[in-house]
Parts: structure tokens; sequence; C-alpha cells
């Protein structure tokens, strides 16, 4: 049996990836900060078959004592600060935990002995695209916002430990995903949120943004086939396909809901906007055998599903956020 550390294991995707992991036959060990958007609520059905750290990645010394105790076969370093509206109000938490934690962890695991380091990158580090074309993996790197420069600067560190330390790296550039136990900041919950309440939406611009969603379930299995099969030193993205306007996004949800399209409020635009992402995803496709799976209409409607069953657990989240909201829309 294999042992795998998962950084951020207690967060949306982490979480995804942890309860595979076991159901796969995994020993899992979870090391999370458990900062706002960490939950683990989100391991309940698991947290009798994992192992769990409870700690900031930057901090060097515990971290190496982690390592040095679960000996682990492969780390998938999932943990980041990852909302580009927080890194735009303070970019400090993304360059420290983003840039320094996985300097960190990349130190660290050289010294121990790993087979396989998964570092979980994004579409974004890519930068922007106009109305055509697509991201490769060769496609050089252009981040326009803190958090995407942050992650840009975390994917280059682990590129660089497998060439200059011969660590053994594999990257990883997922789009965006969305699906069960996401933290309510992100469009899709914010989305379902405010419509149950029958509160104004905000919608950035005009909503003409365009990114391409991946259902987490897809994200967390596509890395189990790059943990098996994926060659070490590579680059991967991650994508479905599924292009969506946010305007879009935001109009299904309320069809669903069915609630009425004069809940959208457009308000002024990001700082920086990113205007559309696409990946290229031959290379897994082929190489790999992967694709994903669930359609954006299926994943929609099981998301929306989820957050009306466990409404609870995201109104538990409205008192961090409100003030949020307030000082990103206004």
């Amino acid at each position: 049996m294999k042992k795998i550390i998962a950084t951020g294991g207690a967060g949306f995707i982490g979480s995804e990836f942890v309860r595979q992991a076991v159901s796969r036959g995994f020993e899992v060990v979870v090391i999370d900060k458990l900062t706002y958007a960490g939950d683990l609520e989100r391991l309940n059905t698991v947290k009798d078959k994992i192992t769990f750290y409870k700690t900031d990645i930057t901090n060097r010394e515990f971290i190496e004592y982690i390592f040095k105790k679960e000996k682990p076969d492969i780390v998938v370093h999932w943990a980041a600060e990852s909302h580009v509206d927080r890194s735009i109000l303070d970019a400090s938490p993304f360059i420290e935990t983003n840039v320094k934690g996985t300097q960190v962890l990349l130190d660290v695991a050289k010294t121990v002995g790993i087979e396989k380091f998964i570092n979980i990158a994004t579409d974004e580090v890519y930068g922007e695209l106009g109305k055509e074309g697509q991201f490769f993996e060769t496609t050089a790197l252009n981040p326009n916002s803190p958090y995407s420069v942050s992650k840009a600067s975390a994917d280059m560190l682990g590129r660089a430990y497998y060439r200059t330390y011969n660590l053994p790296v594999i990257t990883v550039r997922p789009s965006n995903n969305y699906g069960p136990w996401q933290y309510p900041e992100k469009l899709i919950p914010v989305v379902i949120l405010k419509a149950l309440n029958n509160e104004p939406i905000p919608v950035y611009g005009t909503g003409e943004n365009i990114r391409e969603w991946l259902y987490v379930s897809d994200c967390a299995d596509a890395v189990f086939e790059i943990i098996e099969k994926g060659k070490i030193g590579e680059i991967y993205n991650v994508g479905s396909g599924e292009e969506k306007r946010n305007i879009d996004v935001v109009k299904s949800i309320l069809q669903i809901l069915n609630k009425p399209e004069d809940l959208i409020q457009f308000v002024k635009d990001r700082p920086g906007h990113d205007f559309r992402y696409s990946l290229n995803v031959d290379k897994i496709k082929n190489e790999l055998g992967w694709e994903a799976k669930v359609k954006f209409e299926e994943g929609i409607s099981k998301t929306v599903s989820w957050y009306l069953d466990n409404i609870d657990w995201v109104e538990k989240k409205l008192k961090y956020l409100k003030e949020y909201w307030e000082k990103v829309y206004s």
C-alpha cells in the first residue's frame, strides 16, 4: 500500500482527492493549516482512515518531522491560497503560502526520498486568451493576478527542483473546478447562496469572461492517473473542454433553482480580469488515456443539489463572508 501525503487535504479539491485516495486503497496523511477555507467536515466520511496534521506548510521544522515520521511514497501538493479576489486585496498570504510553502515542501521532500511529487498548479499561470486558441503545456507562462503569479512561481519552483536536484516532480495544471464542498466565495456557490436568499447576484463586468469548468471528481481522478502513469518531469493540463461564459453559468443555476434573472447585478469588473482560459488536453488524453467524464449540465445539477442538501454547512460560513463581499463587490 502506497502512502500519500496530501497537503491542503481539508480544502475543496484536496478533500475530494483524499476521499478518493482512501477508497482506492492508499494510506493517506493530510497536512492542512485549516484556514477559513479549510474544513475537517469535508473529511468526516474518512476521518478514521487518515492521519491528520494541522500546520502551516511554511513551518519547516514540523514539515520535516512529519515527512521523516510518515515516510511518504508520494506527495500531492494541493495546499494554496486560491482566491484571486483575496489576492488583489492582499497579496502577502499568497506569496507566503504558495511560494515559500512550496519551497519548504520541495526542500524537505528532496531530503527524505520520495517516488513522486505532484505539484498542483492552475490554468491561470498561462495568463489569458482571446476568443480563439488554447493553452498547451509548452505555452509560456504569463500570469496577471497576484494569485496566478504566486502559483506560477510555485509551478516553476517545482520544475526547477526537478531540473536542479532531480526531485521527481510532475506538474499538473487544472482548469476551474466546481462541485460539492466548495467554499462560498467562488462564483458558483455564491450564485447558489444568493439566489436561494433572493439577494442580488454580483457578476463582474458584463459576464462575458469565459472559463473552462472541470467537475471536482474529474480533477481528482486525473491526478490518480498521473500518479499511476505520469512521467517524471512532465507537465499535464487537466481540463474538460466545457467552456462557459460566466453569465451563462449564472443563468443555468437560476434556471435550476427557478429564480428570476433580474437577480443578476453587474458590478465593477475585477482589476486585471483575464478574459478566457482554455486548455489543450491532448497530452493527458493521448499519453495517459484520461478524459473528463462529467458534462457541465450534469455537474452543475449535482452541485446545486448538494448545496440544497447541505445549506446548513454553507450558512455557517456566512459570518466570515459578509464583510468580505462588501470589500470585493462594492
